[in-house]
């Protein structure tokens, strides 16, 4: 079986789910998260807390199982506490501010770079160089953290651009010159 499959998911305080065939809806205290998913997976729902099962052992099956109950858990998680991603702009002149909802990045273009937030992704910023990206769905944080990173990623010899926080980037020795050999 499936480690991950088979582990409850336990619904906190708050936080509703309803099951309607292969359709679960959470509501909490962040908002309302409602997702379909495969109808072959069974999801149960006793005493707080929810139980996904698969019908067969085939490859299939057992590849849904765990993702279902991923998708299940990070549905609730996300309803009673929200997810956030943080990003960091390293470079000297790059910056970031908010304007009117919207994202704009200086990161070394000839034009700033608007970045609009989806509904649901708002964008608080720490200074001029660290964006937390936040919202309750965690593909759709994941999703905007990404394309913000993309406008700009980092430079693997200056270590330059916008990275997720705690990114260690590697950075190559670069050009030497002629090293070991006669004019």
């Amino acid at each position: 079986m499936s480690r991950v499959g088979k582990r409850p998911i336990p619904v906190p305080e708050g936080v509703e789910v309803t099951l309607k065939g292969s359709e679960v809806t959470a509501k909490g205290p962040k908002g309302t998260l409602s997702r379909s998913l495969h109808p072959d997976m069974s999801i149960e729902f006793n005493n707080g807390v929810l139980t996904v099962s698969r019908p067969t052992d085939n490859k299939a099956h057992r590849s849904l199982h765990g993702l279902t109950r991923t998708l299940i858990a990070n549905m609730v998680q996300g309803v009673n506490e929200g997810f956030q991603k943080g990003l960091e702009i390293v470079g000297v002149g790059y910056r970031s501010q908010l304007s009117g909802g919207k994202l704009i990045l200086q990161l070394g273009y000839s034009h700033p770079v608007e970045i609009t937030a989806p509904p649901g992704i708002s964008f608080n910023l720490e200074g001029t160089n660290k964006v937390l990206v936040s919202g309750i769905d965690k593909e759709l944080v994941g999703k905007v953290s990404a394309q913000i990173r993309a406008v700009r990623p980092p430079d693997h010899y200056k270590g330059k651009g916008v990275r997720y926080s705690g990114e260690q980037v590697r950075l190559k020795a670069g050009k030497s010159g002629k090293v070991g050999s006669k004019k």
